[in-house]
């Protein structure tokens, strides 16, 4: 296998954060918000989307050797929470818009309040948490593995690139 990712996999990377950025910047301020009709539709397409683009990506990357272009082969534990991080990634990012589908459904079905719409957004609410704790994780460690040149790094990142 190669020592660096493909251009695809490059793509579907930075892209991601793309539409993760949009969803953040278009999160609802209230559950009212949902009695227009086009923006349950617009909700209900979106989360569908992401986790369609998601699944895919999943799909795709999962073919990748975790810390693929590192100079040294990385020390087990270390490749071990490298890879914990990465699957924690997709399973939050999963609940982020299948947690969003139950609350538009139990909206749709006129469940606006209660225990189980109650559970749906705190499952939504604690999986944006827990996304901004792993990315800011993942972040960090690339940021690190950059500093001390392991060749990580040069692997995805377009930018300040190893020699």
């Amino acid at each position: 296998m190669a020592n660096t990712h493909t251009p695809l996999a490059r793509v579907l990377h930075w892209s991601f954060i793309g539409l993760y950025l949009y969803g953040l910047s278009k999160q609802l301020d209230d559950l009212e918000d949902l009695e227009e009709p086009g923006l349950l539709g617009f909700e209900v397409a979106f989360a569908t989307a992401f986790l369609v683009i998601l699944l895919l990506r999943y799909l795709y990357m999962r073919r990748f050797e975790t810390l693929l272009g590192a100079h040294r082969p990385p020390a087990p534990t270390h490749k071990w929470f490298a890879r914990l991080v990465h699957v924690s990634m997709y399973l939050v990012l999963a609940l982020l818009p299948l947690s969003g589908l139950a609350i538009a459904g139990l909206y749709s079905l006129g469940i606006k309040g209660g225990l189980a719409q109650d559970l749906a957004v705190g499952v939504h609410e604690i999986a944006a948490g827990l996304s901004y704790l792993l990315i800011g994780l993942h972040v960090t460690a690339a940021v690190l593995s950059r500093l001390k040149g392991e060749g990580v790094w040069s692997s995805m990142v377009p930018v300040w690139r190893e020699e």
